[in-house]
């Protein structure tokens, strides 16, 4: 499929798709994650860690609401690399930071199957942080693949493919203004 056809599907992807939750519902998801982290981070050494591309959005909306003091860091690691369905984990970038006696907040979009953020939380646990937690915008509702941790749930979603706030569809509306399920 060529770029245009790619843009065309989006587009029309958009169009029919079913909107779960407006702007207002994650931006006060967003305020709730931000008030548990801030109680519970207040006065470590705390290292923000970004899963790129879809954690992108989620921390940069979570960072001015967050009144801990923290250092920014990211990690690129897919399954998806703007696809539908995940496959074997694709390692890109790993933090430059070091994590040794840090207070680890990973930050990503969803968590769907889990293996993507189960293989990042065994990395961050091998370099001997003082703590690991993670923040996820949305937890798919449903029973396959692994549930590793996660600390800060922004919302639950049905099982359908959902995009916007970080999340993609083929790549395109990342930028969605809610979040989107794909029409049935």
């Amino acid at each position: 499929m060529n770029d245009e056809a790619r843009r065309e599907e989006a587009a029309a992807v958009m169009r029919q798709a079913d909107c779960l939750y407006t702007k207002a519902e994650v931006e006060a998801a967003f305020d709730r994650m931000a008030t548990a982290i801030n109680r519970d981070l207040h006065g470590g050494d705390v290292l923000l860690i970004c899963v790129m591309n879809g954690g992108l959005v989620a921390s940069g909306i979570l960072l001015p609401r967050l009144d801990v003091q923290l250092r920014v860091d990211y990690l690129h690691a897919s399954r998806y690399r703007e696809r539908t369905t995940g496959d074997q984990l694709h390692w890109k970038v790993e933090p430059v930071q070091s994590l040794a006696g840090k207070d680890l907040l990973i930050i990503d979009d969803i968590l769907d199957e889990g293996y993507t953020l189960d293989a990042i939380i065994r990395y961050c646990r091998q370099h001997s942080p003082a703590s690991v937690r993670a923040a996820v915008l949305v937890r798919k509702e449903h029973g396959r693949g692994v549930r590793p941790p996660v600390d800060y749930i922004g919302l639950s979603v049905p099982d359908r493919y959902v995009f916007g706030y970080g999340m993609d569809y083929k790549g395109y509306w990342r930028n969605a203004p809610g979040i989107y399920a794909v029409a049935e």
